[in-house]
């Protein structure tokens, strides 16, 4: 019952599928405190460049870690400003008590589909946003996998 109410209110914080005013404050506290390595491991915080405003933004993201690899999963899906960006560019930090300067490659591989399964493993707050559960069987992520852009962390 407090997961669904929980979802509900993600849900709202991001309805049209851009963040609104309390997502913004969520996002902001989480960056700031990800960025000095406070909280799960795997959360940070990834800073890229506006690729038409040139500002640098930063948000709070889930790394991923897949068969040795990391990556970054676009949890509101295709339109996402950061996917924008990082197509553009390429280029972002993550921080995580330190910084690290990376080149975000996207993943049009066949292993989208598990890299997800993982994601959703690991990023409790982005399962409201995906049309199946984490325990679904991985045909059902290969059919959602080109609705959520990969990018593997090189």
């Amino acid at each position: 019952m407090l997961r669904g109410a929980v979802g509900a209110i993600q849900r709202w914080q991001y309805r049209g599928g851009r963040p609104g005013w309390s997502a913004r404050i969520t996002n902001r506290l989480g960056a700031i405190g990800f960025a000095v390595g406070i909280g799960p491991s795997q959360a940070a915080t990834l800073e890229v460049r506006g690729h038409k405003s040139g500002r640098l933004i930063s948000f709070p993201v889930v790394v991923v870690d897949y068969q040795g690899e990391r990556y970054l999963v676009a949890m509101l899906g295709q339109r996402t400003n950061w996917v924008r960006n990082l197509r553009a560019d390429g280029r972002a930090v993550l921080r995580r008590g330190r910084r690290e300067d990376v080149t975000a490659v996207e993943d049009l591989s066949d292993e989208r589909a598990a890299i997800l399964r993982r994601y959703l493993e690991l990023a409790a707050g982005a399962r409201p946003f995906f049309s199946i559960d984490r325990r679904a069987p991985l045909s059902d992520f290969e059919r959602i996998a080109d609705d959520y852009p990969v990018f593997r962390i090189a």
